[in-house]
C-alpha cells in the first residue's frame, strides 16, 4: 500500500512566488506588469507539491507584500485559525507570501496563532517562471518544513533558501539574492535537505503562539505606531508629526547602540510625557538594546534586539492589550 500523502494547507496572499513574469529574464519588474496568481493557480504550475501531499489550496489575496497591512495580518490570523479547526488531519499550514514585509506578517502570526500544527511562511525573490527561480523549491520545502514532526513547537517559521528560521530573528538583507532572508545574531534553526528531511538543530525560547497572551478577540485594527529612524543631525519634527497624527507607539530606529540625536531625544522624550509609547531599537539590526537609566526615567522602553520593523509589531499588539508601561516592558523581555 502506497503510504498515505501528509495533508497541507496552502493559503494564498500574494508577493513574488505568485507572480509570472513575461518572459524568463524578467526577474525584477514583473510585479510592474504581472497579476499575482491565486493560490490555486500557482500551486497547478508546481505540480511537485501534489505529488508530495494532499494539499488544500486556500485563497486569502493575491496582491503584492507591500500592499499588506495590520488588517490584513488579524484577517489571515483568523483564517489560519479557521482552517486548522476545520481539519483536525491537517498535518501544517503554509502561508505563500512576498519578501518585502514577510518578517512582519510572519512575526505577528508567531505572536498571535494559538494552533499546534506548524505555520510556515514561504517566499521567493524570483518569479515562478523566471529563469533560476525559486519559487518552486522553496514551496515544496515549507511543506516539507509544515509536515515534519520536528517543526513542531517552533512557532512560525519561515523558510527560503533551504534555511528554517524563526519569525522573530528573520529579516530580509539583500534586494535581490536568494540568500536574503537571515537571522543575523544566530542563524538558521536547521535546514530543509535534498533528501526531503528536515533537520532542526536549535529551538526558540522566547514565548510565542500558543504560549503567547495576545488575543485577537474582535479587534478591527491594531494601535497605530510608527517608526522614525535617527540619523546625523535628526531634529524632532518626524517625532512631533507622528504624535499629531495620533500614534500611540513610536519605535525610535537609534544610531547603535540605542541612541538619538539630542533634538530628536527631546522630542521623544516629550512624546513620552504625553503617554506616547516611546520603543528604542538599534538601525544597525544586531544587538540587544540595553535599559539605560535616563531612558527608564523618560520611560522609553528597550527593544531588545528586536529590528525596527518587528518592534512595531509587538509594540502594536502590546498597547491592544494594555497601556501599563511596566507591562509592556516585560513583554519585550520576554517575547
Amino acid at each position: 500500500m502506497p503510504e498515505k500523502k501528509p495533508r497541507i494547507a496552502v493559503i494564498g496572499t500574494g508577493g513574488s512566488i505568485s507572480i509570472p513574469g513575461r518572459h524568463s529574464l524578467d526577474l525584477f519588474e514583473y510585479g510592474d506588469y504581472g497579476r499575482a496568481l491565486e493560490v490555486d493557480e500557482l500551486l497547478a504550475m508546481i505540480p511537485e507539491v501534489a505529488e508530495l501531499f494532499d494539499v488544500v489550496p486556500v485563497r486569502f489575496r493575491a496582491i503584492s507584500s507591500t500592499a499588506i497591512a495590520p488588517t490584513d495580518w488579524l484577517a489571515l490570523a483568523r483564517r489560519i485559525h479557521e482552517v486548522a479547526e476545520a481539519d483536525p488531519l491537517l498535518a501544517g499550514v503554509v502561508v505563500t507570501h512576498g519578501t518585502a514585509t514577510l518578517e512582519e506578517t510572519a512575526y505577528f502570526l508567531h505572536l498571535t496563532l494559538k494552533v499546534t500544527v506548524p505555520v510556515v511562511v514561504v517566499g521567493a525573490q524570483r518569479p515562478p517562471n523566471g529563469l533560476g527561480t525559486d519559487a518552486g523549491l522553496n514551496l515544496v520545502n515549507a511543506a516539507r518544513v509544515a509536515a515534519a514532526p520536528a517543526a513542531r513547537g517552533l512557532g512560525v517559521l519561515v523558510v527560503l533558501n533551504d534555511g528554517v528560521s524563526s519569525a522573530r530573528e528573520v529579516t530580509k538583507t539583500a534586494n535581490f539574492r536568494l540568500d536574503t532572508f537571515r537571522s543575523p545574531e544566530f542563524g538558521v534553526l536547521g535546514h530543509a535537505d535534498p533528501d526531503g528531511k528536515v533537520a532542526i538543530y536549535r529551538r526558540p525560547t522566547r514565548l510565542h503562539t500558543i504560549h503567547s497572551e495576545f488575543e485577537l478577540g474582535r479587534l478591527a485594527d491594531l494601535p497605530r505606531v510608527e517608526v522614525v529612524y535617527s540619523v546625523a543631525g535628526a531634529d524632532g519634527r518626524l517625532v512631533e508629526a507622528a504624535v499629531a497624527a495620533g500614534c500611540r507607539g513610536i519605535v525610535a530606529a537609534s544610531l547603535a547602540p540605542g541612541l538619538q540625536p539630542p533634538a530628536q531625544r527631546q522630542a521623544l522624550a516629550e512624546a513620552s510625557r504625553k503617554g506616547v509609547l516611546v520603543v528604542v531599537s538599534n538601525r544597525g539590526g544586531a544587538g540587544r538594546i540595553l535599559a539605560r537609566g535616563k531612558d527608564v526615567e523618560l520611560g522609553f522602553i528597550a527593544g531588545d534586539n528586536l529590528n525596527p520593523q518587528k518592534c512595531r509589531v509587538l509594540a502594536m499588539l502590546a498597547l491592544a492589550t494594555t497601556g501599563d508601561r511596566g507591562e509592556i516592558r516585560r513583554m519585550f523581555e520576554q517575547y
